[in-house]
């Protein structure tokens, strides 16, 4: 595995860049980037980006960052004129430019357009990098007939009459004309804005500002929504050569240094007239589309190809790794005590050395080690981590001592005296337990198990002063630790009005409503603290069991599975106190729990330290790839 996770070292990562933007010589000094591309397939489909998520099951999130980039080197290369050959016989961009401004001319004279007041000669140094020959520098609003914005009208719930085209309609560059809506609109209003074939619309604001969309083989009478602005294209230019455009880095770093508005970006008509614009010959436009449509077909086809590839890995690994999951036929009892994990069937054994033999080719990716964590804590309380030893007092010794002390607690008026719980059925069981272990119920091993309240509804207010009551909610309790980058205070009153959920150092939290249900942490500093209506709390019997022990538990895949069966199912899910209290629990013998926590930190570590390395490799991926388009354009 340390192959695989060691970062390319300098000399590797120039030697790669350098070979990628190594291209070969054609056609008189032209050359083929196009070819450098297909040679080096593997440093864009390695290159990938890891999302970062806050709630459960998020670490198999990511994006093929490579591709991407590859998707983006691709336009670049053709607006720049180095995707494809230039041709000496290509009737040049000038006389194109000529062609385009005589059309212009007849559509005026026509009064089929507006006379346009002239752009602004475009300067030396405005141009940001020298064109082929042949080529030529123009504007945007030079090469369309008009730029407008959309109109303005409400969607109809049906699609009968002409449609209204929204944003929200373009999706991946294409349009289902069956689900776009109809609006109302006058058939003279709509001669200014029916779209026609080759017509180019533009998120002109929000999120999606810039998004365009080529209109192609439309069937049906349609105008476009004033959130879009579209560009219509002159006869003479080829209208999928400027959809490229669109897609380019030229274009978009254009398009967001002339965004404007203080509440969300977004840009106008006069802006977008102004875009620099590189014009190739006008046959050179289309070998150049046709070279993009081929490349494009290319990530594709790789996308596709290393996801399933990504896919059928972790698929490989769960399968691996549940395989050590199934439920123990039989109990054992050796003496001696080991840190690895044990072989405690045949199946077991094979099943765990299959694993380790493969480790290396196994876990590469953060999904992977995700899952090999989960999987280190569902063998930890399953009792197949660490060997038992026979020497060790049974946990049904321990959980007598446990009600002893819960007896004594209620005697003095510490506690409230609680429910009778009901006897654990077999059909509870979610496996057969090793000798020495027992299940028990939550309530059983707690003194109190309680949740917080709202300040609103006590009347309490938040505050900025520190020396007030730290206020705990589902935000600061991640899984395994407490997350308080971002501190609440509520004023004093509210512990007085809630002293039941007042913290103490060593209480386990646990979120109990909404996305991050089931996150589980303990309340580890020292604080004047309480809690709100979204965390439970709950607090075990002091010292007479493993608190890491318990924490793993709760964040073991076991505990989160039936925390997902008992969610009460309303507008927003959560964990009622009733069920929490009726948790079945497997508990090991106190002196298994301590052996269980030193493994389970020492294999955490483990994990952490792969991702670690992981982390770092693909960060370096992600650098190379960045460099190799930085010095490809």
């Amino acid at each position: 595995m340390a192959d695989l996770l060691t970062p390319t070292n300098d000399a590797q990562f120039e030697q790669t860049a350098e070979s990628l933007i190594t291209m070969t010589a054609k056609d008189g000094g032209n050359v083929d980037h196009a070819g450098a591309i297909i040679d080096h397939i593997d440093i864009w489909t390695t290159a990938i980006e890891q999302k970062s998520s806050a709630g459960r099951g998020s670490s198999n999130k990511f994006s093929l960052y490579g591709i991407k980039k590859l998707r983006e080197l691709i336009l670049e290369l053709a607006v720049r004129g180095k995707l494809v050959p230039q041709d000496p016989n290509d009737e040049p961009a000038s006389v194109l430019l000529e062609r385009i401004a005589a059309e212009k001319a007849q559509l005026v004279k026509e009064e089929k357009l507006k006379k346009q007041k002239p752009l602004p000669e475009i300067s030396e140094d405005e141009k940001p990098f020298e064109l082929p020959k042949g080529w030529e520098w123009s504007k945007l609003g030079s090469l369309s007939s008009d730029i407008h914005y959309g109109y303005t009208a409400s969607a109809k719930h049906n699609s009968e009459g002409v449609r209204l085209l929204r944003i929200t309609d373009i999706q991946n560059d294409k349009v289902n004309w069956s689900t776009v809506p109809a609006c109302d609109i006058s058939p003279e209003k709509s001669k200014s804005y029916l779209l026609e074939n080759d017509d180019i619309l533009l998120a002109r604001t929000g999120g999606t500002i810039g998004k365009s969309y080529l209109v192609e083989n439309i069937n049906v009478e349609a105008v476009f929504a004033s959130y879009l602005i579209r560009v219509r294209r002159i006869g003479s230019m080829y209208a999928s050569y400027i959809k490229v455009y669109l897609g380019s880095q030229l274009y978009w770093v254009q398009l967001y240094n002339n965004a404007a508005g203080t509440g969300q970006p977004n840009v106008n008509a006069t802006a977008l007239k102004s875009l620099l614009f590189p014009i190739p010959p006008l046959e050179e436009q289309h070998r150049i589309v046709a070279k993009v449509d081929e490349l494009m077909s290319l990530c594709d086809a790789l996308e596709a190809q290393t996801e399933a590839s990504i896919s059928a890995h972790q698929t490989l690994v769960e399968t691996l790794l549940n395989a050590l999951l199934l439920p123990l036929p039989q109990a054992t009892s050796q003496s001696d005590v080991s840190l690895e994990p044990q072989p405690f069937t045949d199946s077991f054994d094979k099943d765990w050395q299959r694993v380790a033999d493969h480790f290396d080719t196994l876990f590469t990716t953060a999904a992977s080690i995700d899952t090999l964590k989960q999987t280190i804590l569902q063998l930890a309380v399953m009792g197949k981590l660490v060997k038992q030893n026979p020497n060790d007092e049974p946990a049904a010794k321990l959980l007598e001592r446990i009600a002893k002390e819960k007896a004594q607690l209620i005697k003095e008026g510490k506690i409230k005296k609680q429910k009778l719980l009901p006897a654990i059925t077999h059909e509870e069981k979610p496996f057969e337990l090793p000798q020495g272990w027992e299940f028990t119920r939550l309530e059983n091993i707690a003194e109190l198990i309680t949740k917080g309240s709202s300040p609103k509804w006590q009347g309490v207010i938040y505050t900025e002063n520190e020396s007030d009551v730290l206020f705990v909610t589902s935000e600061n309790v991640g899984a395994f630790k407490l997350l308080l980058e971002n501190k609440k205070y509520v004023e004093l009153k509210f512990n007085e009005i809630e002293p039941r959920s007042i913290l103490a150092y060593g209480d386990f939290l646990m979120n109990i409503v909404g996305g991050s249900i089931g996150r589980t942490a303990i309340f580890n500093i020292d604080a004047l603290a309480n809690i709100n209506q979204a965390v439970c709390l709950i607090r075990c019997l002091a010292d007479l069991s493993s608190s890491k022990y318990l924490l793993n538990f709760f964040n073991s895949s076991l505990c989160i599975s039936y925390m997902m069966d008992k969610q009460v199912d309303n507008a927003r899910a959560n964990l009622s106190m009733g069920n929490i209290s009726k948790f079945v629990m497997p508990i090991p013998p106190l002196e298994e729990q301590h052996r269980i926590v030193a493994k389970v930190d020492e294999l955490m570590a483990l994990c952490d330290q792969l991702k670690a390395r992981l982390a770092d490799a693909q960060t370096t991926q992600l650098h190379l790839t960045d460099a190799i388009v930085e010095q490809a354009v």
